[in-house]
């Protein structure tokens, strides 16, 4: 990478910094509810990924660890990697918390860096979630990353923003930046976060880049994957949009009576190589 785009990563590392303690806080993790209940994996991701017992999983771009260690709860050995120090902290002392500190182990790394951080190692099953990618400037050296990571025989797991949402304008249905990867990013300088706080962050800047459907599935097929399952949603689990509304607990649509867009999907890849 060049001296610019080191830069707008070290920037993006900064604003997680920040937030990770904002995140920790919010009802919208609520992490003393988490902690009480142990709900494990969400069940659409289990419908998908089956039982886990016993099988290796990876994180990549594990925030605090919350979803990470869901899966040490249902039985799975977990490894979680972020670039951030401030969430590998976090997401260690919740291990300890949790009494999951035997089953789940955490990295700081940038995920361009991941297989050498992780010493070369792969896993049963190497899982992504809501708001990785955007964050990336090249969904190809992600690729690289990503299925270095899988055994054969192994497992992908992305459910990600949809790039066509990605691509809206926040106010209405109109789309107003790239479908595509550009090499140039996406500047935002809100002092805003998607969950719940009582304060204004002060590191506001960060840099995005959005990725189509066909750039990140043809990057794993490149790769030896092979794509078992692509779904489209026409959910998400925040308001991302003032003009959605919530259609159940935590799922978020568009209003009756306005088309329906895909607002995130999913990927389940296996690798063959």
């Amino acid at each position: 990478m060049d001296d610019t785009t080191e830069e707008w990563l070290f920037a993006n590392r900064r604003k997680w910094d920040e937030r990770v303690g904002v995140h920790a806080a919010s009802r919208f993790y609520d992490v003393d509810g988490w902690l009480r209940r142990r709900p494990g994996p969400r069940t659409r991701e289990v419908e998908v990924l089956g039982d886990v017992r016993g099988l290796d999983l990876l994180h990549l771009q594990c925030h605090f660890g919350l979803d990470t260690l869901a899966w040490a709860d249902a039985g799975a050995r977990v490894t979680g990697l972020d670039f951030s120090p401030e969430a590998i902290r976090k997401a260690e002392e919740l291990a300890r918390l949790a009494g999951l500190q035997d089953r789940a182990h955490f990295v700081c790394s940038d995920v361009y860096t991941a297989t050498e951080a992780l010493g070369h190692v792969t896993f049963d099953i190497v899982y992504v979630s809501l708001g990785a990618l955007c964050w990336l400037p090249s969904v190809e050296r992600w690729a690289d990353q990503a299925s270095s990571s899988v055994r054969p025989g192994g497992r992908l797991y992305l459910h990600e923003v949809h790039p066509l949402a990605w691509a809206l304008a926040n106010e209405s249905p109109e789309i107003e930046y790239s479908y595509f990867e550009e090499t140039d990013p996406f500047v935002d300088d809100s002092n805003l976060t998607y969950t719940d706080t009582d304060r204004p962050l002060r590191r506001t800047r960060s840099y995005e880049w959005n990725h189509s459907i066909g750039e990140v599935v043809t990057a794993l097929i490149h790769r030896g994957l092979r794509i078992d399952v692509l779904e489209e949603h026409d959910w998400t689990v925040h308001q991302v949009f003032p003009w959605l509304v919530e259609t159940d607990p935590g799922r978020w649509s568009a209003p009756e009576g306005r088309p329906r867009v895909p607002l995130t999907y999913t990927v389940l890849a296996t690798q063959t190589g």
